[in-house]
């Protein structure tokens, strides 16, 4: 790596990462406050677990249906507008989910949440393809989705201090939790309008010869298809199978994330000290996402990154249900969740072997719109589970199996890839 090429992915990194981060962190928290709303809200709207459970994976329905036509047209008007929209629509629909005064109304404005939010993340995947040459990329999504560990943390603290907040204003403590997790998105979504450059050209903090030396090295990674219709992408069956393999990633994280804080209130500990213990698992998920992407750096061809931590992971899901104490559980767990989540930022280096341009926002949303059905399983089936179970480990099991065989999917599938450059 020579001075220049250091210098301007420094400065990339610099200005573009902590502000996209951020948004991820508040879209994640968005997203997973209903983990810490349901061990009240469940009793305030007379529903089940399994219920419950179903409207919270609805949210998935709406961003299946959304994230290709989402992800096309940010293509067409720019991240910097597109992303903007996403912030102010999903705050004002978590900010309605505070006086959700029905089921019905519940299920509705999950499934409007999952529309609204459809594009942002595939969509920042796309993004970085713009602004980050091959061989930096997988260290860029790494350091995107440490975001969302922040997220789980920062949501596992002010989760629980929220639902101590039961009464205050007249207001129940879940109904503070959507309050106070809506309303940053909506603050910041005019900001996003001003920071975020459409471009490398449009970045006036970078020097006409780091932009020169952006251009020339993206533009040798082009490719011919770029030509073809957005469409095209998603009849190509390498985008097929990569979004079959990914659904056991988000099922994993999502099963897990959203089953923690019921399984340590099962500790017989308060909402409070709920919150402050999944800190933990979430640190443990962002020194991963750090460590993980920088060590596949230094190798030409990262599969393993991307494959091992999910084996592991399956592991250590298993280890969980047939150990005893809530201490070696709960490490095992937290060791689990960093497995999962470690392995995604190398995965996502996948889809640009063989998709670039328009073909690459549209393929980065279809495998993640399709893998996020994961997320609608996991949150529909893992209480369904724990409900004829009666125990909070078992539906450990479930997501133990689907995590293995994405791992041992990505091995497979990445054999029908375009050797890395």
């Amino acid at each position: 790596m020579n001075d220049l090429e250091r210098r301007t992915v420094r400065r990339v990194m610099g200005r573009l990462m902590p502000l996209l981060g951020l948004l991820y962190m508040i879209a994640y928290i968005d997203r997973q406050n209903i983990s810490y709303a349901k061990l009240q809200m469940v009793d305030a709207l007379g529903l089940s677990e399994a219920a419950y459970g179903l409207g919270a994976a609805l949210f998935f329905i709406g961003y299946f249906f959304f994230e290709v036509p989402s992800n096309i047209f940010l293509h067409k008007v720019g991240a910097r507008i597109w992303f903007a929209r996403i912030m102010a629509t999903w705050g004002l629909i978590t900010i309605l989910l505070a006086f959700t005064p029905n089921p019905t109304a519940f299920y509705i404005l999950r499934f409007l949440l999952g529309a609204a939010e459809a594009g942002f993340f595939p969509g920042v995947l796309y993004v970085l393809t713009l602004w980050f040459p091959a061989g930096h990329r997988a260290r860029a999504v790494g350091l995107f989705m440490l975001a969302s560990a922040v997220a789980n943390a920062v949501g596992a603290a002010i989760g629980g201090l929220l639902l101590d907040q039961d009464g205050v204003l007249g207001l129940a403590g879940w109904q503070w939790v959507f309050l106070a997790t809506g309303l940053p998105a909506v603050l910041l979504a005019p900001a996003v309008l001003f920071l975020l450059p459409r471009g490398p050209e449009q970045a006036s903090w970078l020097a006409p010869e780091q932009k020169a030396w952006l251009a020339t090295e993206l533009a040798s990674e082009a490719r011919e298809e770029d030509h073809r219709a957005a469409w095209t992408a998603l009849g190509d069956y390498r985008v097929l199978l990569l979004s079959l393999v990914y659904v056991g990633y988000p099922l994993a994280a999502y099963g897990l994330s959203y089953w923690l804080p019921t399984i340590v209130r099962g500790f017989g500990v308060s909402n409070t000290v709920n919150g402050l213990l999944n800190i933990i698992p979430w640190t443990l998920v962002a020194l991963a996402l750090w460590a993980v992407p920088r060590h596949a750096a230094r190798y030409r061809n990262q599969i393993w990154h991307a494959a091992g931590p999910a084996l592991a992971g399956a592991v250590l899901l298993v280890l969980s249900v047939i150990v005893s104490g809530n201490i070696l559980q709960f490490a095992l767990l937290s060791l689990a969740a960093a497995a999962i989540f470690s392995g995604q930022p190398v995965f996502w280096t996948l889809p640009p072997r063989f998709l670039s341009g328009a073909r690459a926002a549209a393929g980065f949303a279809a495998v993640n719109s399709v893998g996020n059905l994961g997320g609608f399983v996991a949150q529909a089936v893992v209480p369904a589970i724990r409900d004829r179970s009666g125990s909070d480990l078992a539906p450990m099991l479930f997501l133990a199996v689907c995590l293995a065989a994405a791992g041992c999917g990505v091995l497979l599938v990445e054999r029908k890839l375009p050797r890395p450059r």
